[in-house]
């Protein structure tokens, strides 16, 4: 395992994320106030890792909806925090997952909540809207009776009232919106965990968005939590398409891409382009993997372990390595570890820097030290990121057409893509046996309108990682014609980014 990790530079390099930051990338902790019984020491804690940043969740009970249920201990801890120059960012969420969709009037409620603790504490700067609102746990109902996605379209409304009234109270208030959870099944009819993976619910926030004809933005950075899908993976490892982790945030900024661009809510910077101000950014407010407890420490926990934990010098290592691998993104603005201090019970989550009596685990200075020596920048040049206009990973393979029995010819080929999307496609009659670039354009403009039909035609869908049997009506073509397959994809998520390819011309030879 080490192996691995130590060319972690040099995987950097390969995943094209590497290169001097436009920004120092910050670091911080995921914990609520209250978690340790001095504040003093929790934030020198902190100031010793060298992370500048704490995210306290807050939840909205429509049944007080005007009482901010930890307040006395916010009252306490929120000022300390600037005493040690500790940045406090509030993650505020409904308190149970129908609290929103149960009532249109429940979004001006929970706006004008956000709002209270804006004047409650000027201090704070930072609100994330929501968390992992992608996953019934946190938001119900997933899914409409058809099928069609409900939590984005139900989520965007909220975020755009959260943003506007957080703006009223003070324009400087950085908001961060959405706080998604890296996975989602999109299955509706799932025996459980019926969920949204990322790059839908953005592009079902861009829907409602759109749909809205707003025009102000409706958050200044993205939240999203980078989770391993098993807790044993490696960092590097990701996930497939439609869900994201550390080594797959292009996918998020490109779904960002597809949701947004050309609307009143920025994007994110582009390699090649001059970053505008107000360019998009990632917060990474949690990520974590859980450890094994050590033997003479297990007397300090209860319950029953629900995971496969990982050891504590495997965690050091993943730890350190997604310092500096975010390090090296430039459109991360922070990243935050989910403890300081372990849950003592093993259902909740054991992946702390400190372990139950406080102790340090080596993730501790592992984290500390990574941080002090990338001080949130790499030393590469970046590629960067650039958004793309055609299907990802669209291939076709055309293979050999044989019409030596034509009669019976199965007319038919292969298209996959690394993205879901759907395609058109067909036989096309051609003038000759030469492809000039003028046929190709015709079989592209045929392709492109709705109401064109190929002399054979199809349409379907082609599902991610999938390979995918195009096949045609089995009809007979014309003899002593050349003819030629065209196919059109298009990426389910955005319909605008398109491909087409077009086959060598064929002869339908005439009988003799």
């Amino acid at each position: 395992m080490n192996k691995v990790w130590l060319a972690v530079g040099c995987v950097c390099t390969a995943l094209a994320f590497c290169g001097t930051a436009a920004a120092n990338v910050t670091f911080g902790i995921t914990e609520d106030a209250g978690s340790m019984p001095d504040p003093a020491t929790f934030y020198t804690a902190l100031n010793d890792l060298g992370t500048n940043e704490n995210r306290i969740a807050i939840t909205w009970d429509p049944a007080q909806p005007t009482t901010i249920t930890s307040q006395a201990q916010l009252d306490y801890w929120v000022p300390q925090a600037a005493i040690y120059a500790v940045r406090t960012v509030f993650a505020v969420s409904p308190a149970h997952p129908g609290d929103i969709s149960a009532s249109r009037a429940r979004i001006g409620q929970f706006a004008a909540f956000v709002q209270q603790l804006a004047k409650t504490y000027p201090t704070v700067k930072d609100y994330v809207i929501g968390n992992e609102p992608n996953q019934p746990r946190f938001w119900q109902p997933q899914f409409g009776s058809n099928g069609t996605g409900l939590s984005g379209r139900g989520y965007e409304p909220l975020l755009a009232a959260s943003y506007d009234a957080l703006k009223g109270i003070d324009t400087s208030i950085n908001v961060i919106g959405l706080g998604l959870s890296p996975r989602g099944n999109d299955n509706p009819l799932a025996r459980d965990n019926v969920s949204t993976s990322p790059v839908r619910f953005l592009r079902d926030v861009g829907l409602a968005y759109r749909a809205s004809k707003r025009t102000k933005p409706l958050m200044d950075e993205l939240g999203f939590h980078p989770y391993p899908n098993q807790n044993n993976d490696p960092p590097l490892k990701g996930y497939p398409w439609p869900k994201a982790g550390i080594p797959n945030l292009d996918r998020i900024k490109q779904a960002a891409w597809d949701a947004f661009n050309g609307t009143g809510q920025p994007v994110f910077g582009e390699r090649g382009k001059a970053r505008p101000a107000n360019a998009l950014k990632l917060d990474l407010d949690e990520t974590a993997w859980q450890v094994a407890i050590p033997a003479s420490l297990q007397s300090l926990y209860t319950g029953k372990e629900t995971v496969t934990p990982i050891d504590e010098g495997t965690q050091a290592q993943y730890y350190s390595d997604i310092v500096r691998f975010v390090s090296c993104d430039p459109d991360v603005r922070s990243l935050s570890f989910f403890h300081l201090v372990d849950e003592k019970d093993l259902d909740r989550w054991q992946s702390g820097l400190l372990r139950a009596d406080d102790s340090k685990r080596p993730s501790f200075g592992s984290v500390k030290n990574a941080i002090a020596q990338t001080q949130g920048r790499c030393a590469l040049t970046p590629p960067g990121w650039h958004h793309i206009t055609t299907v990802n990973g669209g291939t076709v393979a055309f293979g050999y057409v044989s019409t030596k029995g034509w009669r019976s010819t199965l007319w038919r080929f292969r298209a996959t893509a690394q993205e879901d999307a759907t395609y058109k496609a067909g036989v096309f009659r051609i003038a000759s046996g030469k492809l000039t670039a003028k046929a190709k354009k015709a079989v592209a403009k045929a392709l492109a309108n709705t109401r064109s039909k190929p002399l054979l035609g199809a349409t379907g869908k082609v599902l991610a990682y999938k390979s995918k049997l195009v096949a045609l009506p089995r009809k007979r073509l014309k003899r002593g014609g050349w003819y030629v397959y065209g196919i059109r994809l298009a990426a389910s998520m955005n319909p605008t980014r398109a491909m087409n390819a077009v086959s060598r011309p064929f002869l339908v030879k005439s009988r003799k």
